[in-house]
Parts: structure tokens; C-alpha cells; sequence
């Protein structure tokens, strides 16, 4: 009893002395000064998440929340990036979504002396934690994104468990990203769009393509959304009379019943920690008015 009781007290010294490790290298990673470009919304999301928030010495434009980000330095959209503007920020490490570009921007900042790091997109929880593993490690805050993936995961879990529902009584949905010019541009298949609708216990209207593509208006009398999905932001879409007024819009079921939804593009199709937020956001939107149903 005395050996058996001895050993345990070594394996709880040893068990304190690798927490107290992991603690003492983290707080001097939080004591680090601002060293950190973040480019694409949910890596900027991630990072603050992470407690990291003071090492971010800029951001890319889709870098919006938590507001008091959007007072740092903008080094300009993440798809359009010049390596004067990255570079122009002093950093010594950049996390990046894997949509940065153009590609030959990209290579230019590879090349420097900067550490540069890219973040692949994510459409099930799955990608989202491994998002949060991947920035956690870039900056040297393993154990706290174990824990931020851990949150993230039950809060995921819950959140596609409440949402899901009986296919029959499930809403076809159609995400429009733009009407510019008087044409629909819709999500098919394998987007961020697609995946939130699903998760939030609709159906993605628009199947017959993958990505994002301008559609005819018998496409769109074909695909007879239920609701149309859209960003809140007003450069991406008509007014609802507007949108309503549409020839390829007006017989659609959505048309009648006036059924039209419009989110934060960042927490619908960042997928990053606020997702199972965004979930429950379309899923009350979609089905509120259903009781039970």
C-alpha cells in the first residue's frame, strides 16, 4: 500500500509539474508583443477566441468581429492582397484562411522572412476544430485551443441536434449571393452556403452544380425555394420589394409568402467558433412561425 501510494504521488507530481510546463510556456506566449497579421475572418475569430487578441498587429477586411478588431490596421481583401500591404505591417507571423491571393501575392510573402501559415476551409465541425488546432499551434497556445475544440464541439453537437427534423417538413432554401445586373447568383453545392443550410435543418434548393453560379430565371422556378437565403450586408443583394419584384423571384413559393432571410456573412459562412450561433440563428428564422412543426 505504502509503494502503490508513493507511486501515485509521483505520477501527481509529475502530472503538476507537465500542467505548470504547459501554463508557464503559454503566459509568456500571452506576454508576447503584437506580432500577428490575421487574414480571413475566421482566423481573426480564432485567434481572439484563443485569448490572443493582443498579438494582432493587423487584419484583412473580412476581419469584422469582435468590432473593436475593425480599429487595427486593414491590409486590404483577402483575395486581393498586395505584398507591399501585407509586408508593410511588420509582421513576423501571418495565419491565413487558404483562400489568400492572388497566388503570386502569396508566393512573393512566402518567400520573406515570415513566418506564414495557412488555415484549410472548413465545412463540418470537424474542419472547424481542426482550424482551431492549427492557429492554436502557430501561436503556441496548444492546450487552450484543446479546450476552445472542445467547447466548439458541444456546442456544434447540440446545436445540428436541436435543428434537425423530419425531412418531409424540412424548408428548401436558396442562398443568393447577388442579384447584380437583375440575375440570381446561387449556391449550388460543396459551399458554406450549402453546408449552413443543412446543418441548420433545411434543404439547399439548388443542387445541380457545385460552387457559386448566376442561374436563368426558369433555374430558379425549377429549384422553388420556400426562402431565400441572404447576407445582410447591402451590396449583395436587392431590397426585399426589390428582390420580390423579380421576374425569376415572383413565382417562386418564397414570393408568396414574402419569406426572405438575411444574416451576418461572417457568423453564416466563416465557420469558425461562432458557428453553432449561426445555426440556431437560421434554424429560429427558417421555422419560428412553425410550432412544432
Amino acid at each position: 500500500m505504502i509503494t502503490i501510494a508513493r507511486k501515485n504521488r509521483r505520477l501527481l507530481a509529475a502530472a503538476t509539474l507537465l500542467f505548470g510546463s504547459l501554463t508557464v510556456f503559454e503566459a509568456n506566449a500571452t506576454d508576447a508583443k503584437a506580432d500577428v497579421l490575421a487574414l480571413g475572418g475566421s482566423v481573426t475569430e480564432i485567434v481572439v477566441a484563443l485569448g490572443q487578441q493582443h498579438r494582432l498587429l493587423a487584419r484583412d477586411t473580412t476581419s469584422t468581429y469582435p468590432p473593436e478588431i475593425t480599429s487595427l490596421p486593414d491590409v486590404g481583401y483577402i483575395r486581393a492582397l498586395s505584398p507591399e500591404g501585407v509586408l508593410s505591417v511588420g509582421p513576423s507571423l501571418i495565419i491565413s484562411e487558404d483562400d489568400a491571393g492572388p497566388p503570386e501575392t502569396v508566393e512573393i510573402i512566402k518567400e520573406a522572412d515570415v513566418t506564414f501559415v495557412q488555415v484549410p476551409d472548413a465545412l463540418t465541425t470537424e474542419g472547424i476544430l481542426d482550424k482551431i488546432t492549427i492557429v492554436g499551434d502557430a501561436l503556441g497556445v496548444p492546450h487552450v485551443a484543446a479546450v476552445l475544440a472542445e467547447d466548439v464541439q458541444a456546442k456544434m453537437t447540440a446545436a445540428i441536434a436541436d435543428a434537425n427534423r423530419p425531412e418531409a417538413s424540412k424548408k428548401r432554401v436558396m442562398f443568393v449571393l447577388s442579384t447584380q445586373g437583375g440575375k440570381i447568383n446561387a449556391s449550388g453545392t460543396g459551399t458554406a452556403a450549402d453546408a449552413i443550410i443543412r446543418m441548420a435543418g433545411g434543404v439547399n434548393a439548388v443542387t445541380e452544380y457545385e460552387g457559386y453560379k448566376q442561374i436563368t430565371d426558369e433555374a430558379v422556378g425549377l429549384a422553388a425555394p420556400d426562402v431565400i437565403l441572404m447576407m445582410d450586408r447591402g451590396d449583395h443583394g436587392a431590397a426585399n420589394d426589390e428582390l420580390f419584384a423579380m421576374p425569376s423571384i415572383q413565382l417562386t413559393p418564397a414570393a408568396r409568402t414574402q419569406s426572405v432571410v438575411r444574416l451576418n456573412g461572417l457568423l453564416m459562412l466563416g465557420f469558425g467558433p461562432r458557428t453553432a450561433e449561426a445555426i440556431r440563428a437560421l434554424n429560429e428564422a427558417l421555422y419560428s412561425s412553425n410550432d412544432g412543426a
